[in-house]
């Protein structure tokens, strides 16, 4: 029925039993799209490619003009652009339409047979880019850049059953020593790259010699040791990943939801109430509620589904079920901000998450940086 069932089931099963039952008062909801933004997919020349970024660059505004969030925030976006499809004028294109508050570009990466230096090498040359010659990704506490990371073909640490498409048993270690503050990546079913945590948020780690996978090494939470202060390990922010029963494959079983919007799955308002449903958070702060969906932005047949007709019902929706004030607040962010506003709940801040944007990772210098 589900290919690689048995790698997510029973994290499914079990995280539906632990999530939270009448949370009382005011929640929150982040809500936060991470974009595998792939203009030079499948060797595409570059004047396509710069077409598919010229038409985010004039479409998205237009789509999120007219919503606000419960801090007067528009709708946000976040570029994970592929490290190997590096392009000084797509990037700069996406820089400034960033800078004009559309959303913020992190890394994503695809690469096969990679070592553990060259993995290094990747990450810390594309980051200084993005950087130093496009005003992107934020600093830390200490002045380091810090970025957000998806591997390409979901297979962070070698996860494949073939050991295709990565390479590095212990990427997560070279993230973490790169900058990375948290990875994206998941759910991924139904690859068989999927881990077995669904629909939570946590720390892993390497699984020291061992490819396929990552040490699990506690839920992130706001009431405990917190697992940040282990060696090598990085927060894994994931995606909702459920049943849905209202679209049942030959009229009797479930489909699968892993949030990813395409032209066969738009943005509909039932899917958000699924995702809204799976109630991700952080252990101790129930009351915020995080939901990071993904999209595929420069697929030609995707494209009409991220900024066409179905994103406008999307934003009426989530404006008028999910920011009442009353029993919602909406916040719609980026990546980094998400990162941010889950470390606040670590550290035990309560209230309104929108001031938390840049708890622990700064905004991007954008064009203010002086460009090197």
């Amino acid at each position: 029925m589900f290919r690689a069932i048995d790698k997510w089931m029973a994290g499914y099963v079990r995280s539906a039993f632990q999530k939270p039952r009448n949370v009382a008062g005011l929640k929150h909801l982040m809500f936060c799209v991470a974009d595998h933004f792939e203009p030079f997919r499948q060797n595409t020349p570059k004047q396509a490619a710069m077409a598919l970024v010229d038409r985010w660059f004039h479409d998205l505004p237009i789509v999120i003009e007219k919503y606000c969030d419960a801090d007067g925030r528009k709708p946000q976006h976040t570029f994970f652009y592929p490290q190997e499809e590096y392009d000084f004028d797509c990037v700069e294109k996406l820089s400034g339409l960033c800078s004009s508050g559309a959303g913020e570009v992190e890394i994503h990466l695809h690469h096969r047979n990679d070592t553990k230096q060259g993995l290094r090498s990747k990450l810390e040359n594309f980051r200084d880019t993005l950087r130093n010659k496009h005003g992107l990704l934020g600093k830390d506490g200490e002045g380091k850049t810090r970025y957000g990371f998806i591997h390409g073909n979901w297979a962070l640490c070698n996860s494949r059953p073939d050991g295709d498409w990565c390479g590095v048993n212990e990427e997560i270690g070279v993230l973490r020593q790169t900058g990375c503050y948290a990875d994206f990546t998941f759910p991924s079913a139904p690859s068989p790259t999927q881990p077995g945590k669904v629909n939570e948020i946590y720390y892993a780690r390497d699984c020291q010699g061992n490819q396929g996978g990552h040490e699990y090494c506690g839920n992130v939470n706001a009431i405990g040791v917190r697992q940040s202060a282990m060696d090598n390990t990085l927060p894994l922010i994931t995606g909702p990943l459920a049943l849905d029963w209202r679209r049942r494959k030959w009229g009797v079983f479930p489909r699968m939801d892993n949030g990813a919007i395409t032209a066969v799955n738009p943005l509909l308002p039932d899917r958000i109430d699924l995702w809204v449903s799976r109630h991700i958070h952080v252990e101790g702060r129930p009351e915020w509620v995080f939901v990071k969906i993904y999209a595929h932005g420069c697929q030609q047949n995707d494209m009409d589904s991220l900024l066409g007709e179905s994103m406008f019902h999307a934003y009426d929706y989530l404006h008028n079920s999910f920011n009442d004030g009353k029993k919602w607040s909406l916040h719609y962010v980026t990546a980094r901000e998400m990162y941010n506003v889950v470390k606040a709940a670590e550290a035990g801040k309560n209230g309104n998450p929108g001031d938390y944007r840049d708890f622990e990772v700064s905004k991007p210098a954008m064009f203010n940086l002086k460009l090197g």
